[in-house]
C-alpha cells in the first residue's frame, strides 16, 4: 500500500472514530484539522495505530471539552427571548450567562467594562475584526463599543458553537460571519484591521511547535491583538515571563511595535504588524 493510500485509509478510520465518539461527534470537526494532525504523527514515523493515538491526545487540547460549554440549543432560546425583549440589560444578562460556561471567557467577565475599551485606546475603534479560535468571545459583543457596521468574522472548529455565534449575529442585525474553519491550516486571508488571538498561541504550540510566527506573517491584518494568561488557572503562580518570553520567540526579528496591556488576568500584546 503507498503511503497517500495509507493515510487516506487512516484518515477514513480516524474519522468513524470521531463521529461516533460522544465526545466529539456532535462537533463536526473540519477534516482538514484530522488530517493535519494524522499527516504530523506519521511523519514522526508513527505507526498507524500510534498515529490515531497521538491524534486523539491532541484532539483533546485542541478541542478542550473540560473548559465548559453551553447547552446549545438552550443558549439559542435565552438569547431569542432576551433580544425579542428590546432590553440591552437582558441581552447582557443572557450574554454574561453563556460567557461564563466556557472558562476562558468566564475569566475575563470581571473585566468586561473596561476590557475592551483599553484595547481600542492602543487600535482606535476596529471596523473590520478577526476573532481567531473564537470560542465564546463573541458574545463579548454588548460590551464591545462596536459599530453595527463593524465586520466581525469569527473562526472556531466546533460547528454547534459557530452555529449559535451565527445566530447571534442575525439577533443583533449583524451578518454572520462566523465560520468553522481550522485557522492553523488555512488562516484567513480576510483583510482587517483587527485580529484577536486570546489565550490560544500557548496552546498552538502544543499543537505544532514554531507554528505561530508563520500564521501571525499570513494574517493581513493591521493590528494583531494576542492574549496570554497571566497567571495560572488557580491564580496563584505567575506566567507573566514565560509568556513574554514565548512571544520574544515568536517576534524575534519582526520590526512590529508592540505594547503590552496587563488586564485581569490577561497579559494581551497589542502588535503593529502595518
Amino acid at each position: 500500500m503507498t503511503e497517500p493510500d495509507n493515510i487516506e485509509l487512516l484518515l477514513a478510520q480516524l474519522s468513524t472514530d470521531i463521529r461516533a465518539s460522544r465526545k466529539y461527534r456532535s462537533l463536526d470537526l473540519p477534516l482538514e484539522t484530522l488530517r493535519d494532525l494524522l499527516e504530523q504523527e506519521l511523519a514522526k514515523g508513527r505507526s498507524g495505530n500510534a498515529a490515531l493515538q497521538a491524534v486523539r491526545e491532541k484532539l483533546h487540547n485542541i478541542v478542550a471539552p473540560y473548559l465548559g460549554d453551553p447547552d446549545y440549543q438552550a443558549a439559542a432560546f435565552m438569547l431569542d427571548e432576551a433580544v425579542r425583549s428590546h432590553d440591552e440589560n437582558n441581552i447582557q444578562a443572557a450574554s454574561l450567562e453563556i460567557l461564563a460556561t466556557h472558562a476562558s471567557t468566564r475569566e475575563r467577565i470581571p473585566m468586561l467594562d473596561s476590557f475592551y475599551q483599553r484595547l481600542w485606546s492602543v487600535t482606535g475603534v476596529p471596523d473590520s475584526i478577526l476573532d481567531l479560535a473564537c470560542g465564546l468571545h463573541p458574545f463579548g459583543l454588548p460590551w464591545m463599543g462596536l459599530p453595527l457596521e463593524t465586520q466581525y468574522h469569527a473562526y472556531d472548529l466546533h460547528t454547534p458553537r459557530i452555529e449559535l455565534i451565527n445566530h447571534f449575529f442575525r439577533l443583533l442585525g449583524r451578518e454572520p460571519l462566523a465560520i468553522v474553519q481550522d485557522i492553523l491550516v488555512s488562516p484567513p486571508k480576510v483583510q482587517a484591521d483587527a485580529a484577536l488571538f486570546f489565550k490560544e498561541a500557548h496552546r498552538f504550540e502544543q499543537r505544532q511547535k514554531g507554528c505561530n510566527r508563520p500564521f501571525f506573517e499570513a494574517l493581513n491584518v493591521r493590528w494583531l491583538l494576542v492574549s496570554l494568561p497571566a497567571a495560572d488557572l488557580s491564580g496563584h503562580h505567575s506566567m507573566i515571563d514565560r509568556q513574554r518570553s514565548l512571544m520574544d520567540s515568536i517576534l524575534a526579528g519582526l520590526n512590529w511595535p508592540v505594547q503590552e496591556l496587563l488586564i485581569g488576568n490577561e497579559l494581551v500584546f497589542c502588535i503593529r504588524k502595518a
